[in-house]
């Protein structure tokens, strides 16, 4: 159940966030209105409600953006709209054209994820784009999702199509969603082979290298707390050393100090070939893994076992302070 209690601004403004998954509060003034938190600090409104058999909850924005006196009086209407029948459309539209629709009012993404996303459908959803969104049937959907090579891409297809005939139901371009029925498809999960004791010996392995660019790009995988796209494509001007950040992110001790004995003398802080940024040191990344007994290591692994072993905080501070710790406890055995 919920905690409850009487929503303002201070005691929304000072909510922890929750170590792992998310929690959930509720509003005393307007109980039909509720919040999630993340483990990144996020904090949601929402409302549920159950829309023709199904338990639906509808967001409403994310806090402070939208003020709590909003949010309260929005619930009714929001509910109100829950209820009502999906209009029937005369009008038929093609699976790409209910597609643009769909990408516009449902997709929240930046601009990398979102253009990876496109690319991903105009590569493996193309057979349905001419398609009259109203005549696609289950085994149009079957027959798509399975030419799909790959089952991780396919099974990732095949829940995109359910979200967005879902939303084509709603929206009264469907009666019925033609993903219901179609069998789910079982995938491997990977497991990542980190652990401290395999972090703390990739990190001696990397210490010893040779490369001044290469090793502190391999570093900063671990002291950075951002993806291998983002730490690669660092640029000196986005860095404040006065205040500890990166652009808004805030960097630990161990980050300041590795980057402030590089040469600054680029545009990049770890340049590439051609003038461009490192991209992608995959054959140097795989002789490291190989000598640190992690042969199946990839640079996403290091950057999710970091993540989970972070303590969130909102609190752009008390983040780099849980960082700092967090580097201490793990970094110390390797000197």
């Amino acid at each position: 159940m919920a905690h409850q209690f009487y929503f303002n601004p201070y005691i929304l403004d000072n909510l922890p966030a929750p170590a792992t998954g998310f929690d959930v509060v509720q509003d005393i003034s307007e109980p039909r209105l509720r919040m999630y938190i993340t483990s990144r600090g996020v904090k949601t409104f929402f409302v549920r409600k159950r829309v023709r058999g199904k338990d639906k909850r509808i967001l409403i924005g994310k806090y402070p953006d939208v003020d709590i006196e909003d949010a309260r009086s929005a619930v009714p209407q929001i509910l109100e709209n829950a209820t009502k029948k999906p209009p029937v459309r005369r009008k038929k539209i093609t699976f790409k054209q209910f597609l643009d629709l769909y990408l516009a009012n449902k997709v929240r993404r930046g601009e990398d994820s979102h253009m990876k996303l496109v690319r991903a459908i105009n590569r493996h959803l193309v057979v349905l784009f001419e398609k009259k969104i109203s005549g696609i049937t289950s085994d149009d959907v079957r027959a798509c999702v399975q030419n799909i090579r790959g089952v991780a891409i396919a099974a990732r297809m095949q829940e995109l199509l359910q979200s967005i005939f879902n939303y084509a139901v709603d929206m009264g371009y469907v009666k019925s969603n033609p993903t219901i029925g179609l069998d789910k498809i079982k995938q491997n999960r990977r497991v990542r082979p980190l652990n401290r004791a395999g972090l703390q010996r990739l990190m001696r392995v990397i210490n010893d290298m040779d490369n001044v660019i290469l090793r502190a790009a391999f570093l900063m995988q671990i002291y950075g707390f951002a993806t291998r796209s983002k730490i690669f494509s660092m640029a000196w001007e986005d860095l404040d050393f006065n205040h500890d950040m990166w652009n808004t992110h805030p960097l630990p001790d161990r980050a300041i100090v590795l980057l402030q004995d590089l040469p600054q003398d680029g545009h990049w802080v770890f340049p590439g070939h051609g003038g461009v940024h490192l991209i992608d040191p995959r054959t140097a990344w795989k002789r490291i893994v190989m000598a640190a007994g992690i042969p199946n290591l990839t640079m996403d692994d290091v950057h999710k076992f970091m993540m989970r072993q972070l303590v969130w905080a909102s609190d752009k501070e008390d983040l780099r302070v849980n960082m700092n710790n967090l580097l201490d406890d793990i970094c110390s055995p390797c000197i």
